[in-house]
């Protein structure tokens, strides 16, 4: 058996898996809001629980925002900024005395999809996150890929490509950049740009719901969102070339994504067709404390 931990900015779920990628048990607590010390705390009394039920003592994976600096050793990145700047994989090793694992959420979104999701089977699997960022996660052969900087699969934080002139510049985006992907489809990037395009407020579901009544200005939303999810993953076709690209987060939900997003893909990608298929996560919002416990595989 083995723990995953998904630690979130509002909650931390925990989950035990049998060999076989059977559900032991599982449990979850409210994240400790800007406390760093009770986070690390909140973590240790959560696997406690976790073993008590499962009746063994078990290796433990954790999933979080951001990722470990391999220059300073440091979490950087994350959007739980309390955590920014402090060793939590060692941290989290001292409170829990023993070795822990730990990855990207978007990683081990990627990683969960491609051991028992919607990529299993294939080699190379490239895992997106469509939610209030967007992030993504590549796994070859069973294996994380990271890179020497720790940042292999942040398509998000690339500009958009092709962007057509209404698109130029683009916004504002938290990383100190414009443009980038993540401020164009991201959950509150796409309602974003309906406003901009519409001058009307609404939320992703509403957008989505009009869309499907057939009201028009929603439709061209939708249409445009697909686009530039389309464009977007030609990008990392043309550097990649994976097996599958599954999508996970909260607009992998829109059904009319996977008709859309294929076509989109072929038209911009450097080839004559594009059969790489685009799936919705299996596990859905399970993937990521899913893959956290395969950060250990089985022996």
């Amino acid at each position: 058996m083995r723990i995953g931990i998904d630690l979130g900015g509002t909650k931390i779920e925990g989950i035990v898996l049998d060999r076989d990628g059977g559900i032991v048990t599982r449990k979850r607590v409210a994240t400790p809001a800007g406390d760093y010390a009770a986070t690390v705390g909140a973590v240790r009394d959560l696997v406690a629980a976790l073993e008590q039920e499962a009746g063994a003592r078990c290796p433990v994976g954790v999933g979080g925002p951001g990722s470990i600096s391999p220059t300073t050793g440091l979490l950087r990145n994350a959007n739980s900024t309390c955590l920014n700047g402090k060793p939590l994989d060692r941290d989290l090793a001292v409170a829990l005395g023993r070795e822990v694992r730990l990855a990207n959420d978007a990683n081990c979104f990627a990683l969960s999809e491609a051991i028992d999701g919607a990529g299993r089977g294939h080699s190379v699997v490239f895992g997106v996150i469509l939610g209030t960022g967007v992030g993504g996660g590549v796994v070859v052969d069973g294996r994380i890929l990271t890179g020497p900087n720790s940042i292999a699969g942040e398509w998000g934080h690339n500009p958009l490509p092709w962007p057509d002139p209404s698109e130029k510049d683009g916004p504002a985006c938290y990383c100190g950049k414009a443009g980038c992907i993540e401020t164009w489809i991201s959950g509150p990037g796409f309602a974003a740009a309906y406003a901009r395009s519409t001058g009307m407020k609404a939320t992703t579901a509403e957008i989505v719901t009009a869309a499907r009544t057939g009201e028009e200005c929603a439709q061209a939303a939708l249409e445009a969102l697909a686009t530039r999810i389309g464009k977007s993953l030609a990008t990392v076709a043309n550097v990649l070339d994976p097996d599958v690209i599954v999508l996970g987060g909260g607009l992998s939900n829109v059904a009319a994504l996977y008709e859309l997003v294929p076509p989109m893909l072929s038209r911009h990608a450097f080839s004559d067709a594009i059969t790489t298929p685009v799936r919705r996560a299996l596990h859905g919002d399970s993937s990521g404390v899913r893959g956290a416990a395969w950060l250990w595989p089985p022996a």
